[in-house]
């Protein structure tokens, strides 16, 4: 009866899972068509709130555990109190964490063998390639911890992130249904693995593909003509030998400069190595034809052999039946550890194959239990349940499922560094064809946001200013055939918005930046908005200004006054060109007033003429700030053009081999420097000449005389190269010095200084950067050329002709 009641359970609990199945399938449809933006990936994942997430939906097995369920819970939880009790040091086992809907479920249980139905995820490396590039990684809370709480796969899929858990039990799920022999794992990494810090790998575009030597094979012909005898030369052969030695010798130089750099570039030693928890995949061999166990890394996809040093531990592992603890040293990482899960002696199973076993796990109660009912039952009976087995619990998760839809891309998102153009971001919206490029503080134009379809002028685009930047306070310009609207910011006249129609021109333009205005599209409407001005009266400060070019009139509207509903209002026509010929003068039928609060019209026509000429010039300048707007956005599209044509990089200052600018200056000081002291050609100078005038150039002269000539030459030749060497350091020293006063003085100004101040100073300070490296690089020089050029004058005054006479028996 038990065992019929947990089989209609289960079937009853496999009904929910698929209709739960059809719900979120049918809700997914629903958002997927309201929003393309709930299917994107989001950029930045500590925004996200696991708690907000919906529950309503999930199936009952979400929520409750089953018989069997509670009854692994509590085999699990005497198996953690036998091995805390045995193995006091360690730190306690990852076992059952709860859900998202916060029941406690065991690890096992959480794993859902699927086998999907693409050839791509056939292979573990398409699915690794699958897991690692559509979820997004999230680091675990705690790196000396694992997590609290262990999510099923189908909520991970949904919701594209999770951490090193979480992508181990999906990959592992999906490599159990496609045939592998595949096992979460519970361990430690090295801090690069763990944070997925790849700054120190090959940029997968630049590795080369490994080439497969093709091997030729020739068959014999024994009616072949016999090669001629070599005649080529010996000596050209010595030659291009040499040749090439010195080619490897100097491509060995080089790569032993790289390794240098690699050396320097090492990140410093990890305060918590050994520490950081993390989860990958183990693959063992015999099932899909894998030959030896091997490591996947799920957060790139990468394998990993069970000897890679970046790997420095395991705590334990699992697979949808069972879960083993690993009682093996772990002090080599992983490099001794053998994966034979059915050694006892290495691998603790934590169930095991009969019910014996775990006879010891239960308490007293549940065996007395178990006693008298097996006392009762029939001998027949006992002997079946002697050869049964406890099998791990069916998986509480639903069916994982990948929709065509998944492979489908939404969104392209690209990031940049360094370059010229200031841009940092780009984004691809693949559904709108939207494309959105974010630039930082310093573009030639100011430009901020770039939204547009199309790079063609007069399409739909938006343009966002850093309006600080900007004379015109432009904040934002946004554009399409037939309209202008730009918005303005900290404007001395107040105005923040203005909106300008266009009609249709009669040609059509065919390349941008050829327009002339002849062909410009035709303006058919201005219009002005303006904050309020608190030094005027409120129905004298305009809050709007519309120009209808089209009507020749002009419509002036005024802020409301205090406690008014309606606003002071202006109209005014302009005359026509016949009767601008034959009178100057206005007439009230050129403007329509209405004044709010007064019923008296304002009939000082002379007023009100003044007013429509200053609005007719104000039009003509605003005509030409149109046409200069509708040029700075072709100019501003042929820039982004040409800056996409040809990439540039910004090189820092410091680096003086790809500066070419930097590097002139620096070659400019270092020649300065030689000239302040001059290297001088030592074959042209006669050292004896000076020690020779003190004795009066004798003629002939004692071998005394000579030894004391050449003690007294290279007396004084050691001190002008010890002088030397002590004014080198005095200068090194002295600006050493001086860089740090100029440092302390910075740090302590550094807040009160302007950017340009700013500027100046660390522009300054590399000047004296360089200064100290030349000398240090010529006092390094002196004390290393010393003793050679100390040794070679000796060596010249033991041939001189002058002493080689006296000196050839000393």
């Amino acid at each position: 009866m038990e065992v019929l009641e947990e089989n209609e359970e289960e079937e009853r609990r496999e009904e929910e899972l698929m209709k739960a199945l059809e719900i979120s399938d049918e809700l997914h449809d629903i958002e997927t068509k309201l929003s393309v933006d709930q299917v994107c990936v989001p950029s930045d994942v500590s925004d996200f709130d696991w708690s907000s997430i919906d529950i309503s939906q999930l199936p009952s097995s979400y929520k409750t555990n089953s018989p069997r369920e509670k009854k692994v819970l509590r085999i699990a939880d005497h198996y953690l109190q036998q091995y805390t009790h045995l193995c006091p040091d360690r730190k306690p086992l990852f076992l059952y964490p709860v859900n998202e809907c916060g029941v406690k479920k065991f690890v096992s249980t959480t794993v859902r063998p699927t086998l999907l139905p693409y050839t791509e995820l056939y292979h573990w490396d398409g699915c690794a390639s699958f897991v690692c590039d559509y979820l997004t990684m999230k680091p675990l809370k705690s790196p000396l911890t694992p997590p609290s709480s262990l999510y099923s796969p189908t909520t991970i899929l949904k919701y594209q992130r999770g951490n090193c858990f979480d992508f181990s039990v999906l990959l592992c799920s999906m490599l159990i249904g496609a045939g592998y022999d595949a096992y979460c794992v519970n361990g430690y990494a090295t801090q690069d693995i763990c944070s997925l810090d790849e700054t120190l790998e090959v940029c997968p575009l630049l590795r080369k593909p490994q080439e497969v030597p093709k091997e030729i094979t020739k068959k014999p012909n024994k009616y072949r003509v016999k090669s001629l005898p070599d005649l080529q030369s010996k000596f050209e052969l010595q030659q291009e030998a040499k040749k090439k030695a010195e080619t490897e010798a100097t491509h060995k130089n080089k790569e032993r400069g790289e390794e240098e750099v690699m050396e320097m570039e090492k990140p410093t030693r990890d305060p918590l190595y050994g520490l950081r928890v993390h989860a990958w995949v183990l693959v063992l061999s015999g099932k899909r034809e894998v030959p030896e166990p091997f490591f996947i890394n799920p957060f790139t996809g990468n394998s990993h052999s069970t000897m890679d040093e970046h790997f420095l531990g395991i705590e334990s592992v699992w697979n949808h039946k069972n879960y083993w603890v690993n009682m093996q040293d772990c002090r080599n990482g992983c490099k001794d550890l053998i994966f034979d899960l059915g050694d006892t002696v290495r691998w603790e199973i934590m169930l095991s194959e009969t019910y014996k076993p775990l006879q010891m796990l239960l308490d007293a109660e549940e065996e007395n239990e178990l006693f008298d009912r097996n006392m009762d039952d029939t001998e027949d009976d006992e002997e079946e349940e002697k050869d049964t087995s406890f099998a791990m619990p069916p998986t509480w998760v639903a069916p994982i499922q990948i929709s065509p839809r998944g492979t489908e891309v939404v969104e392209v998102k690209e990031w940049f560094k360094n370059r010229e153009d200031m841009l940092d971001m780009r984004e691809l919206n693949k559904k709108t064809q939207l494309t959105t490029e974010y630039f930082s503080p310093g573009h030639l134009l100011g430009l901020k946001v770039h939204i547009y379809k199309s790079m063609e002028p007069e399409t739909e685009r938006v343009m966002e200013f850093y309006h600080e930047s900007r004379v015109d306070g432009l904040q934002k310009r946004a554009e399409n055939a037939t309209e202008i609207k730009e918005y303005f910011v900290g404007r001395d006249d107040f105005k923040y918005f203005q909106h300008t129609e266009f009609g249709k021109r009669r040609k059509k333009i065919c390349v941008a930046g050829t327009r002339t205005d002849t062909n410009s599209r035709p303006i058919v409407q201005m219009k002005e908005c303006f904050h309020r001005n608190l030094e005027k009266p409120a129905d004298e400060d305009v809050a709007e200004r519309v120009f209808l070019i089209t009507e020749d009139m002009i419509q002036l509207t005024y802020h409301l006054k205090d406690k008014y509903i309606t606003a002071s209002k202006k109209e005014f026509f302009k005359p026509t060109e016949n009767y601008r010929k034959q009178s100057e003068i206005m007439t009230p039928e050129m403007c329509i007033t209405y004044q709010a609060g007064s019923s008296v019209k304002d009939n000082k026509l002379l007023h009100l003429y003044k007013l429509l000429q200053e609005l007719t010039e104000e039009e003509k300048q605003l005509k030409q700030q149109v046409r200069q707007s509708e040029a700075e956005v072709l100019n501003i599209l042929k820039i982004r053009e040409n800056e996409e044509a040809d990439i540039k990089l910004t090189v820092s200052i410091y680096d003086t081999e790809r500066n070419e600018k930097r590097r002139q200056q620096y070659e400019a000081m270092k020649n300065a420097m030689e000239d302040e002291f001059p290297v001088h050609e030592e074959q042209d100078l006669d050292y004896l000449a000076p020690f020779l005038i003190q004795i009066g150039y004798p003629e002939k002269m004692t071998k005394r005389q000579a030894l004391r000539l050449r003690d007294d030459c290279l007396t004084d030749f050691k001190n002008r190269l010890i002088a030397k060497a002590n004014i080198i350091q005095a200068r090194f020293e002295k600006e050493v010095e001086e860089l740090k006063k100029k440092n302390q003085q910075f740090q302590e100004n550094q807040s009160q200084l302007s950017r340009e101040e700013e500027a100046a100073f660390l522009a300054d300070y590399s000047e004296t950067m360089f200064r100290i490296h030349i000398l240090a690089l010529r006092l390094n020089r002196e004390k290393q050329t010393a003793p050679q050029k100390y040794l070679a004058l000796e060596e010249k005054l033991r041939k001189d002709p002058r002493l080689s006479v006296y000196l050839s028996h000393d």
